[in-house]
C-alpha cells in the first residue's frame, strides 16, 4: 500500500478528516459555534416549511418552490454539520469509506438540486413579472411538480456520476482528507491515479448541469429588469423589484461562496474551509431570514400563527 497505485478503493476501510487546523482547546469553541448556527438552520427552515404548509394563502408556485428550497437547505446542512461537530469532540476523526461516499452522494444531490430550484424560482419570477396575465396558465401545479421533480433527478444523476468517478480511483498510503467533510476535490488529492478523466467529467458536469442554471437565472433577470424599467410609476417598479430581491440575495450568497471555494486557486486551504462553512451552514441559516424579513406574505402568515398561539393561552 505504500507504493504508488498499489491499492485501489476496495482496500480502503476509512478516511481521516483533518478538520480545521487550530489548537485543540479551540475545538470546543468550534463545536459550540457549529451547534449554534446549525440550530438556527433547523429552526429557520422548519419554521419556513411549517408556515408554507399551514397557511392556505401561501399555496402558490413561488412558496411551493421556497418550501423545497428550505427542505434542501435543511438536508445538506444535516449531512455535514452533525458529523463535523462529533469530530470536534473526538480524538479519532475518522469516517468509513461507505460513510464518506454516502456523505458526498447526498451533499452533491442536494447542492446541485438547489441550483436547479433557484433557476426554477428565477423562471417563476420572470413569468410573474413579464407575463402576469398568463401566470396561472404557465405555472400550473402540474408544471411546478415537473420542474421540482426534474431538479431532483438532475441532482441525483449528477451525484451518481460525481461519486462514481471520485471513488473509482486508486489511493496512496495516505487516507487523510484535508477538510471537515468528504469533499471530492480533497479526496482526489490523495489519489495515485491519473485524474484527467475525472477532471474532464467535472467540466462536463459544470457545462451541462451547473452552467444552464446560471444562464436561466441571468437571462430571466435580464428580462425582468427590462420589464420593470418600463413600468411608469416608481411605486410599481419598487413593488416589482421587491418580489425578486429575496431570491437575488439567496442566489448571490450561494453562488458567491461556492464560486470562491471551487474557482479560486487553492493557495489557502483553511480559507477555503471557512468559505465552505458559509454555503453549508451560514447560507441555509440566512435564507429563511431573507425571505421572512423581506416578504410581506410570510410575515403576515407568521403573525397569524403567533396570534393563534396567543389566543390559545
Amino acid at each position: 500500500m505504500s507504493d504508488k497505485g498499489a491499492g485501489n478503493y476496495s482496500d480502503v476501510t476509512d478516511f481521516t478528516l483533518v478538520g480545521f487546523r487550530v489548537r485543540p482547546e479551540l475545538h470546543i469553541l468550534l463545536f459550540l459555534l457549529f451547534l449554534l448556527v446549525y440550530s438556527m438552520v433547523l429552526l429557520g427552515n422548519f419554521s419556513m416549511i411549517g408556515i408554507i404548509v399551514t397557511d392556505s394563502q401561501l399555496n402558490t408556485p413561488m412558496y411551493f418552490f421556497l418550501g423545497n428550497l428550505s427542505f434542501i437547505d435543511l438536508s445538506y446542512s444535516t449531512i455535514i454539520a452533525p458529523k463535523a461537530m462529533v469530530n470536534f469532540l473526538s480524538e479519532k476523526n475518522t469516517v468509513s469509506f461507505l460513510g464518506c461516499a454516502t456523505q458526498l452522494f447526498f451533499f452533491t444531490l442536494f447542492i446541485v438540486t438547489e441550483g436547479f430550484i433557484l433557476a426554477v424560482m428565477a423562471y417563476d419570477r420572470f413569468i410573474a413579472i413579464c407575463n402576469p396575465l398568463l401566470y396561472s396558465i404557465h405555472m400550473s401545479r402540474h408544471l411546478c411538480a415537473q420542474l421540482v421533480t426534474g431538479s431532483y433527478l438532475c441532482g441525483w444523476a449528477s451525484s451518481i456520476i460525481q461519486v462514481s468517478t471520485t471513488f473509482s480511483v486508486s489511493f496512496c498510503a495516505s487516507r487523510v482528507i484535508d477538510h471537515f467533510y468528504c469533499d471530492s476535490y480533497q479526496i482526489e488529492k490523495i489519489s495515485c491515479s491519473n485524474l484527467s478523466v475525472n477532471k474532464m467529467i467535472s467540466l462536463c458536469l459544470a457545462a451541462f448541469i451547473i452552467l444552464p442554471t446560471i444562464v436561466v437565472i441571468v437571462v430571466s433577470y435580464m428580462y425582468i429588469v427590462t420589464t420593470v424599467l418600463r413600468i411608469p410609476s416608481s411605486e410599481g417598479r419598487k413593488k416589482a423589484f421587491s418580489t425578486c430581491s429575496s431570491h437575488l440575495g439567496v442566489v448571490s450568497l450561494l453562488y458567491g461562496t461556492v464560486s470562491f471555494v471551487y474557482l479560486t486557486p487553492p493557495s489557502n486551504p483553511e480559507l477555503r474551509k471557512v468559505a465552505s462553512v458559509f454555503y453549508i451552514l451560514v447560507t441555509p441559516m440566512l435564507n429563511p431570514l431573507i425571505y421572512s424579513l423581506r416578504n410581506k406574505d410570510v410575515k403576515q402568515a407568521l403573525g397569524k400563527i403567533l396570534w393563534k398561539k396567543n389566543t390559545l393561552y
